[in-house]
This record gives structure tokens, C-alpha cells and sequence, in this order.
């Protein structure tokens, strides 16, 4: 997760002034109704900045006078799938995380909100989090959704599950710690999302992102509501090495926007090429996926550049559609 070094400020760009072709545009807003957001989902054990030491932050923490409208589950890549459970480890991530943040990405404070151990331990990220959480009507502006900030509610969740899957007490602290956010600020569970949802990125990893449904489902039943809504597909994520039709579909698209790339469905350094073109030429913030170290994603496709390339008139349920087939 992450962006750019300089980029500790969201560009507003996606929910202001109407819809425009980005991936929070196509992903649509939604709450539940205060009746349902008044199931009373208790908080759970959550540990504040002063109780891992943390450091001040830089500079001042910019809260914004409205809600959040998504719930955005990260994973941390290092320091890998650790089995070292305790609270104490989980003080020393969040502190490793925090350093990380600001003395590389030269952020002012931890860029995600909250942090969730393999252990199950759940701390506060950016200060100030967990003080308006509480208060349900505002929002701490963190930075990790590259140009979406603004909307999104980041947690973070140690370790690296593109192979592996997640603790048992992980998963149990994050069902829990979404369900909390979702009860204070009225989030409908389908806008619990993916990193990778946002921004072209592996992150939470394919086997955490692939059990969102679930996550979306035991979230709904801590809030008392009907089972979340079917959504438009997902954008793929493509990376280079990738192969097979999609692949081909990006290609023509690719192809149809000016760029001369193969159409053979393999996503080698020519498509790799035009991807990142298209990405810096929009003035994407690239993330670069991990919360303790950066893996280089340039030339990733997924949600933050398909709608770039897509022409326009498109039927975007169809195109998508075929692409999660």
C-alpha cells in the first residue's frame, strides 16, 4: 500500500463535482439507513497511539468534516507472515510501520488508520484515528489509497497473503474492528474494499482480497443487515508475466488508445511500457505495495487505469463482466 513519497494529501478529484472516470467513480457510494448503522457493534480492543510509543507527528493531522464512505483492508508485506503473536510484537510493528512512513515516504504520521496484527492485536495508525472514529461523523485523512484518501478508511493487516492466508486471530480482530467502523459511520458492508479497488496493486494479497465476500458477509451479520448487495465485477489486476485473454483485451484497448503493443494476451515490457505511460500521463499516484518496505508495481493494470484505457460509450458492466470470466 502507499504512495509517492511527496503525496501525503488526497486530490479530491473522485467524488467532487460529479463522476469522473476513475475507479471510486465507477465503484459508486452508499450507506445503511441510521436505524440499521444503530445495531450497536461493540469497539473493540483497540491500543491508541501513547500505548505503543508512537512518535508525534510531523506536521498537523487534517481531519475533514464528513464521513468516510469506504472501508479499504491493506496488507503490510513485511515483515511477512511472523509467529510472533504478542502484544508486543504488534507495538513494534505499528513503530515500524510509523518510521517507515515517515522517514522514507517522508509522510507526516503512519499512513493507514489502523493496524491489525497477526496475533489479533489492533492498533491505532495515524493519531488521532481512533478519537474520531468514536465521534462517527468525521474523518482523519490518512495516505494509503493513492487518490482517494479523501473517501477511504484504511487498515492495515500484518503480513503477506498473495500465497498464504491470514491468522485465525487476525481474521477474527478485522472482522470485528470493520464491523465497528461500518456500525459508527454508517457503512454499507459492499463498500468493504480492496486496496487493489483503487489502485493498481497486489495489495491485501489475491487470498485476503478473495475472501472480502466473506468478510462483507460476517460484517453484515454483526450489523443485522441483508446480505450486501451484488456489485458491478471488479477490475482485474494484470502484472507483467501475466498471460491469457484479459490480457489481450488490455492489449487492443491499449492499442486503441495509440500505443503500439502486440496483441498476443502476454503482458510483457511493451504492454509494461504502455501501462506506466498511461498512469504518469493521468497523473496517477503510484503505490508501491508494504507498509515496512516498497515492492516496485509500475506497469501493474487494475483499477486506477482500465477506465483510462476503455473507450468511450463502452458498455462497462459487459466489459467487465468478460473480464471476470
Amino acid at each position: 500500500m502507499g504512495v509517492t513519497p511527496v503525496a501525503d494529501f488526497d486530490r479530491r478529484t473522485a467524488l467532487k463535482g460529479g463522476l469522473t472516470v476513475s475507479a471510486v467513480g465507477l465503484l459508486g457510494t452508499a450507506t445503511i439507513s441510521a436505524a440499521d448503522a444503530a445495531s450497536g457493534v461493540a469497539e473493540p480492543k483497540i491500543y491508541g497511539t501513547a500505548a505503543w510509543s508512537a512518535r508525534p507527528p510531523n506536521g498537523a493531522i487534517e481531519v475533514q468534516n464528513h464521513k468516510p464512505t469506504y472501508i479499504v483492508v491493506h496488507h503490510t508485506v513485511d515483515p511477512g507472515n511472523v509467529t510472533d503473536y504478542t502484544l508486543e510484537h504488534a507495538f513494534w510493528a505499528s513503530r515500524s510501520i510509523q518510521n517507515f512512513h515517515m522517514d522514507t515516504r517522508g509522510w507526516i504520521d503512519t499512513g493507514q488508520q489502523f493496524t491489525n496484527s497477526r496475533g489479533g492485536h489492533i492498533t491505532e495508525g495515524r493519531h488521532r484515528s481512533l478519537e474520531i472514529l468514536r465521534g462517527g461523523t468525521q474523518h482523519v485523512l490518512g495516505a494509503n489509497v493513492g487518490n482517494n484518501n479523501s473517501t477511504c478508511i484504511g487498515i492495515e493487516n500484518e503480513g503477506l497473503y498473495s500465497k498464504e492466508d491470514v491468522t485465525p486471530a487476525l481474521w477474527d480482530s478485522l472482522v470485528k474492528l470493520v464491523a465497528y467502523i461500518a456500525s459508527q459511520y454508517g457503512i454499507s458492508p459492499e463498500f468493504i474494499k480492496g486496496h487493489r479497488d483503487f489502485n493498481s496493486t497486489e495489495c491485501p494479497g489475491t487470498v485476503l482480497y478473495n475472501r472480502l465476500p466473506e468478510l462483507r458477509t460476517e460484517v453484515g451479520k454483526l450489523l443485522g443487515t441483508a446480505s450486501p448487495k451484488v456489485d458491478l465485477p471488479e477490475w482485474p489486476l494484470l502484472k507483467p508475466g501475466d498471460t491469457g485473454p484479459r490480457v489481450r483485451t488490455a492489449q487492443e484497448l491499449l492499442r486503441a488508445r495509440g500505443f503500439a503493443v502486440p496483441v498476443d494476451g502476454l503482458f510483457g515490457q511493451s504492454t509494461k511500457d504502455a501501462v506506466a505511460a498511461v498512469a504518469a500521463r493521468n497523473g496517477l499516484e503510484r503505490d508501491t505495495c508494504g507498509a515496512t518496505a516498497a515492492t516496485d508495481e509500475t506497469g501493474f493494470l487494475g483499477s486506477d487505469v482500465w477506465p483510462l484505457i476503455v473507450g468511450s460509450g463502452t458498455d462497462l458492466r459487459a466489459l467487465k463482466t468478460r473480464l471476470a470470466g
